[in-house]
């Protein structure tokens, strides 16, 4: 096992066996309709906070002990919801998951859109396929047209970062997603998506 994942491991273990304070659900800030561009702005979370379109995901990131994670080396690829994402989840979902103590929950959610390895635009663009998460669940890609992950659209890709990846998702995305029946059951590794097959003319 390489190096950079022996400490992503480490990192994580400490962030699942560490305390997470019982948090108070607020109203969240509603986000704006469309989605704004965003910028690199150094690692994964100054990009998050800069953009100001992840509020929730950051509160949640901080309430489940991610957050020193997500700003230690990497390379790391985060599929990230944005505010009207979360906005969207049924009714009380959000609030219930927040206010878990410990909120195993919510952080189990948060590592399924983890990805342990730098995946960038170019392993997704054309590729049809599985990538396992932190959560040991995968997600599956399809760049084969609008790029998506799971059933949620990628609104933004190329977006790198000091140590990793983002792609902003309208969507949370749920590990209890079925794929579709044509998709393989394991790539084994990040960069390993399978290319999509070509459209008969």
């Amino acid at each position: 096992m390489k190096a950079s994942k022996l400490m992503l491991a480490a990192a994580l273990a400490a962030a699942l066996c560490a305390p997470a304070f019982a948090q108070t659900a607020a109203p969240l800030p509603a986000a704006p309709a469309t989605a704004a561009l965003v910028t690199p702005s150094g690692d994964i979370i100054a990009t998050l906070t800069a953009s100001g379109q992840f509020t929730t995901l950051l509160k949640a990131l901080d309430a489940t002990n991610l957050t020193t994670v997500l700003k230690g080396k990497g390379p790391l690829t985060l599929f990230a919801p944005t505010d009207a994402a979360f906005a969207a989840l049924p009714p009380g979902q959000l609030a219930s998951l927040m206010s878990a103590s410990p909120p195993a929950d919510l952080q189990k959610l948060l590592i399924y859109h983890l990805i342990n390895a730098k995946v960038d635009d170019s392993k997704i663009r054309g590729a049809k396929g599985p990538i396992p998460t932190v959560a040991t669940t995968p997600v599956y890609i399809d760049g084969s047209g609008a790029p998506k992950v799971n059933d949620a659209d990628i609104v933004q890709t190329d977006l790198v970062v000091s140590n990793g990846v983002i792609y902003p998702i309208d969507k949370v995305l749920s590990p209890t997603f079925s794929p579709p029946p044509a998709a393989s059951a394991d790539v084994g590794d990040a960069a390993s998506v399978k290319p999509a097959a070509a459209k008969k003319k």
